[in-house]
């Protein structure tokens, strides 16, 4: 194997390098464990640390690596293909295990993602990520967060050993559908993601109904789609993720757009997608699973089922409703209120508690830390109503619409 007699300093620069195309890191959902027998406090500026944040905004460092750059697969869109021309390196469990605890002693880090190159084939692969998790919590005790990457087509028996060691399993669907597989991935098989998910799902659904089961993945399952490899419209990447959401309760649907890389096919775009497209479908994805919005309102009539890039997907929403704004903060239902521009879901309801004893002013709304500039012309308060109407303000887009934002291509959507 290529890379064999590399110290390991070097593996980790090559495979944490690799390792950060995979967005679906996130460690929202685990409960957090005490770093027992930790000392010393250290920078987690270290090769390989990426940064993730839990629902209540702690922000989690985890060790990101691949097992393995090498693969058998010949992926057009990927770094690691086959045929790509890349330093390959592979760790052992042993190595990645070490790695694991000894920047965990050092508080670097509170938990690993580890994911790989498929080694041979999808069971010795799963066999190996697998090792790792059961080293960390059999021979180290360790208490941290595991994400495993799960691999497609691996047998149950290797999805349920890795599944009782990890806190979240993934398995990335790669492309929104499965003529976009066939075509750039003809080696992968989207019925085998699939099929996988689906045993993912049984497993995770059993263990909570039987209490005194073994534990299994308790923070769920993910997935992640590239954006913009293969010409998918936004519609139909929203309606991939709302379908997976349905049939496999995925905890997360991660979205990266494509990049272009070395000695890349005629096939795939000579430009990177723009980062606000992808920063859009995350905005849509939060409305799909939080706000009570379908794929058919997000998208609206845009053209080519194309998100707007210039505003986010619920002021585009409101804006094409015109008629159904502005909403009485006082009276209207929840699932309106989680329909104004500028209100979250927190913010709602810290309104619905507060008008349950008074009703609310503007300056009241002002003082739940909203955008007053976004929120004003869509709402109606105790002492205030808009000057202008809803369907008079022509220019309202171009005042609400926010100037643009430099964004990272590997900033965490945790």
């Amino acid at each position: 194997m290529r890379g064999a007699n590399m110290d390991l300093p070097t593996k980790l620069e090559i495979l944490a390098g690799a390792a950060k195309y995979d967005a679906s890191c996130a460690s929202s959902g685990a409960p957090r464990r005490h770093s027992l027998g930790s000392q010393g406090l250290g920078s987690t500026q270290r090769t390989g640390i990426c940064h993730s944040y839990a629902p209540d905004g702690r922000c989690i460092a985890l060790l990101k690596i691949l097992l393995t750059n090498v693969c058998v697969f010949d992926c057009l869109y990927c770094v690691n293909r086959r045929s790509s021309n890349v330093r390959r390196a592979r760790f052992t469990a042993v190595e990645v295990a070490d790695l694991t605890i000894a920047f965990y002693k050092r508080n670097y880090i509170e938990g690993l993602f580890l994911s790989s190159g498929i080694i041979r084939n999808p069971d010795y692969t799963m066999e190996q990520i697998a090792e790792v998790a059961r080293l960390l919590r059999e021979e180290h005790g360790f208490r941290g967060y595991i994400h495993l990457k799960a691999v497609p087509g691996a047998s149950e028996e290797l999805l349920t050993k890795a599944g009782r060691h990890a806190d979240r399993l993934s398995i990335n669907i790669e492309l929104p559908t499965a003529a976009s597989l066939r075509q750039l991935a003809p080696e992968k098989s989207s019925a085998a993601i699939e099929t996988s998910m689906g045993c993912l799902k049984r497993q995770i659904a059993e263990t909570k109904a039987e209490k005194r089961a073994p534990r299994f993945a308790p923070a769920g399952q993910s997935t992640q789609m590239i954006v913009g490899a293969d010409g998918a419209s936004d519609a139909t990447i929203l309606q991939t993720s709302d379908r997976l959401y349905a049939s496999y309760g995925l905890r997360r649907v991660y979205y990266s757009a494509f990049s272009p890389i070395p000695d890349a096919s005629s096939r795939l775009p000579p430009q990177p997608i723009p980062l606000v497209r992808e920063h859009r479908l995350y905005q849509s994805d939060w409305l799909l699973r939080f706000y009570g919005f379908d794929v058919s309102e997000i998208i609206g009539g845009e053209a080519g089922g194309m998100l707007d890039l210039d505003i986010d997907p619920k002021l585009a929403w409101a804006l094409r409703h015109r008629d159904t704004f502005p909403v009485d903060i006082n009276t209207a239902a929840r699932e309106m209120l989680l329909r104004v521009p500028g209100l979250g879901r927190r913010t709602v309801n810290r309104i619905l508690s507060t008008r349950r004893h008074r009703a609310l002013r503007f300056a009241d709304v002002g003082r739940l830390g909203v955008s007053i500039k976004k929120i004003s012309p869509f709402i109606i308060a105790r002492d205030y109503r808009p000057r202008t109407a809803l369907s008079e303000a022509d220019d309202l887009r171009a005042r609400l619409a926010p100037a643009p934002v430099q964004l990272d291509l590997f900033a965490s959507h945790g």
